[in-house]
């Protein structure tokens, strides 16, 4: 089978996908994006060169419309340009752009990966009263969702990575969407008991507990304000606690900047209180190896997000068997089981958060069955070896279902 695989970056979403099919079926897997030609771990990179895009001029509702539309049509001159890839199968991100074009080239089933519809409450956007969206952002959000209807609607199959962001879809078409996992990495993402405590240059003294904190960037949305503030809380009962930050001062979401000013997300937190700052370590971004040996040795990890795009560190936490507390939000419930695989607090709920922080600090060894049941939860269900298997299902299905299509409307 031929595959090409559609995405704005490499190796995102199909990266694992595209090397497994390459090497254990034989599969043609190509991908393109903007990342520069070339081959990697059997698959072909082509690349994709954009020529416009949104600007101030472009109404803020259609601004991101634009840009995947420009997207999309660089993706068309691309495969347009190699018509001896013939696909059998594409397989893209909707959201970033869509697959739609790519009809007017081949008749080809096409599959899509669906991972957030927006929605102006109950979700992401309202779950916060302390930091209102704008009439603009509520406004926006409904033109937002263009490209994922118009990929609904041309696509053959799709899926989600949970069934809570599979749900967020129009009730209309979830049955042509089914839920599938990326697939986590247990080769990388593993438990590894006995280690020292260290990661990276970073050794933990003797007696020293660790808290760790992992997002993309420190905004509202994941919580980072409140984290520290039960942090905060934490440090100041006891003086045996170091916490660690891992994630980039930035906001990759939500409007944060609009209540900062001139302030990052994390400098506005922290001018709200007062911080032992030795007690606490802001690494940037960590590389995999460097963070798979956080979560082997901290004594619990706290994960906080609003309703939203689950994050990848939750589930490689989990598979590194780390103690994982995290919000009692409905994302996180269809991971984590409370008291069974991991711990559950109210996201708001500040105290609360840093009395079970405490509690877990107070006697980690009563902790780590949880762990245990995290990393073999991930390794039965949301491993590679659970998940790859899955997607080419979904794909062999997906070319039934053009052919039945395709032979019913004659």
């Amino acid at each position: 089978m031929n595959i090409v695989f559609i995405h704005q970056t490499f190796p995102a979403q199909f990266g694992h996908i595209a090397s497994y099919l390459a090497k254990t079926h034989g599969f043609r897997c190509t991908f393109v994006s903007q990342a520069p030609p070339g081959f990697d771990d059997g698959v072909e990179r082509v690349q994709y060169a954009l020529r416009g895009g949104a600007t101030e001029a472009t109404h803020y509702s259609s601004r991101s419309f634009e840009s995947a539309v420009w997207h999309s049509h660089a993706v068309f001159d691309a495969l347009k340009a190699r018509p001896d890839l013939r696909p059998d199968l594409v397989v893209g991100h909707s959201g970033y752009l869509n697959t739609a074009y790519l009809r007017e080239l081949t008749d080809c089933p096409i599959v899509n990966y669906f991972e957030y519809y927006y929605h102006t409450s109950g979700a992401d956007m309202d779950y916060r009263p302390e930091f209102p969206n704008p009439e603009a952002n509520r406004l926006r959000a409904h033109a937002r969702n263009a490209v994922l209807l118009l990929d609904l609607e041309a696509c053959d199959l799709g899926y989600s990575p949970t069934a809570w962001q599979r749900d967020r879809l129009p009730w209309t078409y979830r049955p042509k969407v089914r839920v599938i996992f990326d697939g986590v990495d247990t080769a990388v993402w593993r438990p590894q008991p006995g280690r020292p405590r260290r990661f990276g240059r970073f050794a933990v003294a003797d007696g020293v507990k660790l808290v760790s904190y992992v997002s993309r960037g420190m905004e509202s949305i994941r919580g980072f304000d409140l984290f520290m503030r039960a942090a905060n809380v934490v440090c100041r009962r006891r003086a045996d606690v170091h916490f660690v930050v891992v994630g980039d001062d930035r906001v990759c979401y939500g409007g944060d900047a609009e209540f900062t000013g001139n302030q990052s997300f994390k400098e506005w937190v922290l001018a709200r209180d007062e911080y032992d700052l030795s007690r606490f370590h802001f690494t940037g971004t960590l590389p995999p190896g460097e963070l798979a040996d956080l979560f082997a040795v901290t004594d619990l990890h706290v994960y906080l997000t609003v309703p939203f795009v689950l994050s990848w560190s939750l589930m490689n936490a989990l598979a590194c068997g780390a103690t994982v507390l995290a919000s009692d939000t409905a994302p996180v419930r269809e991971m984590i089981r409370d008291g069974e695989n991991g711990l559950l607090t109210d996201f708001f709920d500040v105290e609360a958060m840093a009395d079970r922080i405490e509690q877990v600090l107070d006697r980690p060894a009563d902790y780590r069955h949880l762990g245990q049941n995290g990393a073999a939860m991930i390794r039965e269900s949301y491993s590679l070896e659970a998940c790859l298997p899955r997607m080419l299902h979904l794909y062999q299905d997906a070319v039934t279902v053009r052919k039945v299509r395709t032979q019913a409307t004659g």
